[in-house]
């Protein structure tokens, strides 16, 4: 038997006393912790949640996301985390499709779909979430009312719940997290993952990382806690290790630079703008680069390519080597990673991790691709961090298992010490500052404006952001009218914020084969 809570609970057992979570002057133990997500659980168990259901949560990196979701583990409910800048018809689609029972969303951001400047967006997560019936919102204030009919707020549902709760243990197999992504075409999939497979990412931090729970570290959490990166490597990761995990709701380079010379951060996780970010910020900052360098002992760099002269330029000024890696959110998500201690090879993703097996294949047979410096192939990975599968869509997890490897997407290339090198992806995905951006989803959307008889949607370089999202258009006769402005803007308003596209270009046709397909590559 195996519940993920584990992690929480085992730290506020040993460790009771320490700082688990710090936001700005607020600062909370394990024992604080581990007691608010006890209320959640007895919170969930008096609503009618039973063990298996689904429970969702939209929520920044605040304390009440680590309280929610250990919370919902608890009561044996499997947690769907959901992107905080999904609108209203987007969140309707992800409760829908996982089956939510109950839903928990923080109000504070004019973004989320039942948050203050949202109320609108809550009759579309009301009348399209499917069997979702229990609404709780995630107030600022804790004792406020809840500003939304039909909805209870998770301060007055934890009013008297007690702190203690015998929490359900759950099958190693059972799926404890939900994490949706998607292909190039169709709606986003829920990626089902056991609570081993969660458990046993997180447990790598000494083999990654040195992670020590005698020497604990300070993790900075600015990468968001919805998406596996932050989920695993900082928040379960920090959580099974005892350390301090010092939250910032979003990423914005000064700030992030001022709190990790205030807290004395140890630890630093983020996709590569991030970094980009922290670089061209330094000198305005009025940080002691010294200190930080003299405190920063591990930087990890995932989610895209991390460019050469960023990570040059890192290792100059703070004297730290940034350490890259690879994962998705079907394998938990840390598949590889540049190990701790070794010189890292740059442009690498590093090698499998402890009990994990990678290997290049063939995408049209499966077929292994023979090693050789110049051999190309598709990754395949096997091993405990690999997902059970996609939430009711066996034929999506047919053609992504096989034999228990789980097919990237992902070209690459190894050299002969077993080190892994991306060379590009087999899909049309885009990554958008860290943000996974799929086109066709992004198509369909734009296809509902009446002014747009087709459009192609294709990455295109940014100096920050390394792709921005951008539509090659269609007109339908008779709306001449419309601009590029008119329809960014409205895109802006139906998508969120890391989807829609900030470049529109207006064309009287687009390339094509001749079966009709829209050759992208001849876009630009």
């Amino acid at each position: 038997m195996l519940n993920l809570a584990s992690l929480l609970e085992d730290a506020a057992r040993t460790y009771g006393d320490r700082e688990a979570v710090v936001l700005g002057g607020s600062r909370l133990t394990y024992t604080e912790v581990n007691g608010a997500a006890n209320q959640v659980a007895n919170l969930l168990v008096e609503r009618g949640i039973q063990p298996g259901d689904k429970v969702a949560l939209s929520c920044p990196n605040l304390p009440y996301f680590p309280i929610v979701y250990y919370g919902i583990l608890k009561a044996g409910a499997t947690v769907v985390p959901l992107n905080v800048l999904l609108k209203g018809r987007e969140v309707a689609y992800h409760l829908a499709d996982s089956g939510a029972k109950a839903y928990f969303c923080f109000e504070g951001t004019a973004e989320l779909p039942i948050g203050k400047a949202g109320h609108d967006g809550f009759a579309q997560v009301r009348s399209e979430g499917g069997a979702c019936e229990h609404f709780f919102v995630i107030t600022v204030d804790p004792t406020a009312a809840s500003p939304i009919e039909g909805t209870e707020t998770l301060g007055a549902g934890m009013g008297g719940q007690p702190p203690t709760f015998d929490t359900v243990a759950t099958d190693e197999d059972d799926t404890a997290v939900i994490l949706y992504t998607s292909g190039t075409t169709g709606q986003p999939k829920g990626a089902e993952l056991r609570h081993r497979n969660m458990h046993s990412n997180a447990l790598t931090g000494e083999s990654l990382f040195g992670a020590d729970a005698d020497h604990p570290d300070t993790y900075l959490c600015v990468l968001p806690l919805f998406h596996s990166f932050g989920q695993t490597v900082i928040m379960n990761g920090g959580f099974a290790y005892g350390g301090t995990v010092v939250m910032l709701p979003r990423f914005e380079a000064e700030p992030a630079l001022r709190t990790m010379a205030a807290e004395k951060v140890t630890f630093f996780a983020g996709v590569p703008t991030m970094y980009w970010g922290l670089l061209g910020a330094l000198d305005d900052s009025g940080v002691d680069v010294k200190e930080l360098a003299a405190n920063l002992r591990v930087a990890a760099a995932g989610g895209s390519a991390l460019p050469v002269e960023v990570h040059k330029d890192f290792q100059r000024r703070f004297g730290v080597t940034i350490l890259e890696g690879y994962g998705l959110s079907e394998t938990s998500p840390v598949a590889s990673f540049s190990p701790y201690g070794e010189e890292v090879r740059v442009g690498s993703i590093g090698r499998p991790i402890p009990g994990v097996e990678m290997k290049l294949i063939d995408p049209a047979d499966w077929s292994d691709v023979p090693d050789g410096p110049d051999a190309v192939g598709e990754i395949a990975i096997k091993g405990p961090n690999v997902m059970k599968g996609y939430h009711d869509r066996p034929d999506a997890t047919a053609e992504a298992i096989r034999d228990d490897w789980f097919r990237s997407g992902d070209l690459a290339r190894k050299d002969e010490d077993g080190w892994y090198y991306i060379v590009d992806r087999s899909k049309d995905m885009i990554i958008r500052g860290g943000f996974n951006v799929y086109p066709r989803e992004v198509e369909e959307v734009l296809m509902t404006h009446p002014a747009v008889s087709l459009a192609a949607v294709i990455g295109v370089p940014h100096e920050s952001h390394g792709e921005e999202v951008k539509a090659v258009v269609i007109k339908e006769k008779d709306h001449d009218d419309v601009t590029e402005a008119d329809l960014v803007a409205w895109a802006k308003e139906e998508m969120a914020g890391y989807k829609y596209p900030r470049i529109v270009e207006f064309v009287d046709q687009l390339p094509m084969t001749a079966t009709g397909k829209i050759l992208k590559r001849e876009l630009s």
